[in-house]
């Protein structure tokens, strides 16, 4: 069992700390249990809350000692530095394997550790000047969802949390689980960490339905040669106007989104059959091994081939 602690801080943020007890710390009906999760604090405790009400936190600092993950769900004020005590079991934590991850304004903690020193991270967009002002070794990126180095990652504002914990849930048990996870919580299956973080409310004059049937027009076909040119001709717009509406939207290119959707199936089909690459790579419409093993290599980080294997040798 894979355990996730959440370091909580007053005034805490109920909705942060939510993102991450919601995907890690719920059970599922037909879904095996993979993870336990807690709440600790530097001082066990009443923790106030920005709720206007406090929670009772009983274990400190030494629930750390026995995380696989810990979580910092925001950090309210973001100017107050951590304590030592804190910023060294943070630092041990991550001494001894444990990833940490951060949610909002929870990077801020984690800068101060030095473990994003030279790496690239993010925040909420409000407060990506101030974490760069303040932490300049640090590679600050204000347009992006999430940003994952396997060890260490961070998450932009509030529901961007949700996105990150679910692609770590994705990481560790595969894009099955991580869907059936999302489908219990009415959320997305997947973003990927370079959406944007803010997309502009669509003008009414510009935008005036739902790209939803769209998508599910697209899901279902993913297997065909659909190109950008098809998915515009489907909605009747130009192919510069269902770009526009896509950036609105969804914070990506039509382009981008069909590939992920690809990608998607193809981790899926990977994790639960027995099919050849190139039975795979023509379901998910990327027509040949050659492109879908280039295709997820930059996606993914690892070939198709060794990709199943893990995820076989782990019994995921």
């Amino acid at each position: 069992m894979h355990r996730v602690v959440a370091l909580v801080h007053a005034p805490q943020s109920t909705f942060e700390l939510a993102c991450a007890a919601e995907v890690f710390g719920t059970e599922r009906r037909g879904l095996p249990a993979r993870y336990a999760f807690g709440v600790c604090a530097e001082h066990p405790g009443p923790v106030a809350t920005r709720a206007g009400y406090d929670m009772l936190v009983t274990d400190g600092l030494s629930a750390l000692e026995r995380a696989d993950t810990v979580i910092l769900p925001g950090w309210s004020p973001t100017d107050e530095e951590p304590s030592p005590a804190v910023l060294g079991a943070l630092r041990r934590a991550h001494r001894r394997g444990a990833r940490l991850a951060s949610i909002c304004s929870g990077a801020f903690p984690l800068a101060h550790t030095g473990l994003l020193d030279g790496r690239r991270a993010t925040t909420h967009w409000a407060l990506a000047g101030a974490m760069a002002a303040r932490f300049p070794a640090v590679e600050v990126d204000p347009g992006v969802l999430y940003v994952d180095h396997g060890d260490v990652s961070t998450s932009a504002g509030s529901g961007a949390g949700i996105d990150l914990c679910l692609h770590l849930v994705r990481a560790d048990h595969g894009a099955g689980y991580a869907a059936h996870v999302a489908r219990t919580m009415v959320m997305p299956p997947h973003r990927e960490g370079g959406q944007a973080q803010f997309a502009a409310p669509p003008r009414p004059a510009q935008f005036d339905a739902s790209l939803a049937p769209l998508l599910e027009w697209a899901s279902g076909r993913l297997g065909e040669p659909l190109t950008v040119e098809d998915l515009a001709a489907r909605a009747g717009v130009s192919s510069r106007t269902l770009a526009r509406r896509f950036a609105e939207r969804l914070g990506t290119a039509p382009g981008q989104w069909l590939l992920s959707q690809r990608i998607a199936l193809a981790r899926e089909l990977l994790e639960t059959t027995d099919l050849p690459l190139a039975a795979v790579a023509r379901r998910a419409g990327l027509s040949s091994p050659t492109n879908l093993r280039r295709r997820f290599v930059t996606a993914v980080g690892t070939t198709p081939g060794a990709y199943r294997r893990a995820f076989r040798a782990a019994g995921v």
